[in-house]
């Protein structure tokens, strides 16, 4: 396994990140094809004999039990201080905004609510997990910092933004001298590819780590045409992602099928390889 800084931060992760938004209770959440607490610990716990010590949820993965399954499984096969965790926390629902609960206090009780899960006193990296354009800017940036200076979370991350949110977040953060973004997580992968357009070039001026998600596109990249999954049959999330380019994407899914049959690997490795030196990534990123 090879290990790198994340971006402008002290935090040494594996170039290979486990997501685990695969990991959670099939009955009480968005997606209906994850595995159960016995299957996410056996991923979990091979990935950590790897060498893989970069760990990411969310607290909207399966209503938290993603977070509970990779924090009961963590306390049981890895020293805290050797595992680098980050959770991620959705907007204010409508619900929310009409209670009157401002952007700083959902997100000290979402904060508080991931660490609950997880069994631990902090994070290492909180990633705000998609623009919230109905809370003032500030609102959110002086809420992350207060969690930093709390303790709760080493370094705060963002995903699902414009390159242009991502500069005006940490402009605002270092006239404010808030903390600021070390690392984004977009969606990025060898048949969705428009983070190469800005995205890629802010980061590298700025040393921000990039973490992209769906390094596989929810398998299609790892799978021969016509091979299907029960998540490639259910996952209605992806299926919008992709259904709509599969013609395109077929052509790019075949020339990797057949790069792997004539290097005798995997089409995993080939997706993995080839993506992550299109740009400048800092941890290769994949969803299980």
């Amino acid at each position: 396994m090879q290990y790198t800084k994340l971006g402008n931060s002290e935090l040494n992760v594996s170039r290979i990140c486990m997501g685990c938004m695969g990991f959670g209770d099939a009955k009480n959440g968005q997606h209906s094809w994850t595995v159960d607490e016995e299957h996410s610990r056996e991923i979990i716990k091979k990935g950590i004999s790897l060498g893989i010590n970069f760990f990411d949820t969310a607290i909207g993965y399966q209503s938290g039990t993603s977070e509970q399954y990779l924090g009961r499984t963590l306390r049981d096969y890895a020293k805290r201080e050797e595992v680098v965790v980050a959770t991620k926390f959705l907007p204010r629902t409508k619900e929310d905004i009409e209670k009157g609960i401002t952007g700083q206090q959902h997100i000290e009780r979402m904060i508080n609510k991931s660490l609950k899960n997880l069994g631990m006193d902090h994070v290492d990296l909180y990633i705000y997990h998609m623009w919230d354009y109905q809370t003032p800017h500030y609102d959110i940036m002086e809420g992350l910092n207060n969690v930093v200076k709390a303790g709760k979370a080493r370094y705060i991350g963002i995903s699902n933004c414009f390159a242009w949110q991502l500069a005006k977040a940490n402009a605002l953060a270092e006239k404010e001298s808030f903390a600021k973004f070390i690392s984004v997580q977009g969606h990025y992968n060898l048949i969705f590819r428009e983070e190469e357009r800005e995205m890629a070039g802010l980061c590298t001026q700025d040393n921000i780590a990039m973490t992209p998600y769906s390094a596989l596109a929810g398998g299609r990249l790892s799978k021969l045409p016509g091979e299907t999954s029960r998540r490639l049959e259910e996952d209605s999330y992806a299926k919008f992602k992709y259904d709509a380019t599969a013609k395109q994407d077929s052509v790019i899914i075949s020339r990797v099928a057949e790069l792997a049959g004539q290097k005798g690997v995997s089409m995993t490795e080939i997706s993995l390889v080839n993506f992550s030196k299109k740009i400048c990534l800092q941890p290769s990123y994949f969803v299980l």
